[in-house]
């Protein structure tokens, strides 16, 4: 894949607040970015996001359908402070039945608001962590069934809809970690089986690009980097609120250029 790394120097929040050197992070920030969108004012040309694995913690937005087995406490009350724009669907990415579900879910919401649905990133996943070496992993196929498989069955379910969006964008959220070239870089973390699954969404996004470029599509994937939340730790580099703004600004400025790449987001303090 190609390697494009985005450079964030001057960013700014809702409340209009400059963050410099900033980059983004640990997707799971999704509560923050919504309340960020919530807040915008409506507009017929915003785009209307999916977003998997939206229950922990990402998704200009005249929707946001967020998903996951069940809604977390702050989702739950951003949806309820929100009826108009966020909707929280039901869906376990590797259920076929939860993923028609879902599919009909959205499409009927989609319907009543004569709205497209236009962006879809692909955020459920898991990572753990294997400290006696990959000799001893014993996660390898679950791993590999949620990042890599749900996040294709997820994909080719709702990809009608996406077809009939606006900007037609589809959005893997991918690691550095899956990385060949880099790998060596990263053996201090003992995650075998998110390396591995990480590097096979690579491959399963170029599959992807390469069949939907025709369309108009831009599929990419999109290595967040590192936040301090509950997975990235009090030890991380930046705050939710810089990453969410990068991670708005990336998604909504990519188009087709973007198409087949992996997009690495980078702090300018490196």
């Amino acid at each position: 894949m190609i390697l494009d790394r985005y450079l964030v120097p001057t960013l700014l929040n809702e409340e209009g607040r400059i963050f410099k050197g900033a980059a983004i992070g640990n997707f799971k920030v999704t509560t923050h970015l919504f309340n960020l969108i919530s807040r915008l004012e409506l507009q017929p040309s915003m785009s209307t996001y999916l977003i998997t694995g939206s229950t922990r913690g990402i998704g200009l937005v005249s929707h946001i359908f967020a998903s996951g087995r069940r809604p977390s406490e702050g989702l739950a009350k951003l949806a309820q402070a929100n009826p108009d724009r966020v909707h929280f669907v039901e869906l376990e990415v590797t259920n076929a039945s939860s993923i028609n579900n879902a599919v009909k879910q959205v499409e009927q919401i989609l319907s009543v608001h004569e709205a497209t649905l236009d962006i879809l990133i692909n955020n459920a996943g898991i990572m753990n962590y294997t400290p006696n070496g990959v000799e001893t992993m014993s996660d390898l196929g679950e791993t590999l069934n949620i990042n890599v498989t749900g996040t294709h069955l997820v994909t080719a379910a709702f990809l009608p809809l996406l077809r009939e969006g606006k900007n037609k964008k589809l959005v893997n959220v991918s690691s550095v970690f899956g990385s060949l070239a880099d790998s060596g870089k990263y053996v201090q973390f003992p995650t075998p089986a998110y390396k591995i699954s990480k590097a096979a969404m690579n491959m399963l996004t170029r599959q992807y690009a390469n069949d939907l470029a025709k369309d108009g599509f831009s599929v990419f994937c999109l290595s967040p980097g590192w936040v301090k939340t509950d997975l990235g730790s009090k030890y991380a580099d930046l705050t939710i609120d810089e990453s969410v703004t990068a991670v708005f600004d990336i998604v909504s400025s990519a188009n087709t250029d973007s198409n087949g790449k992996f997009l690495q987001c980078i702090s300018t303090l490196y």
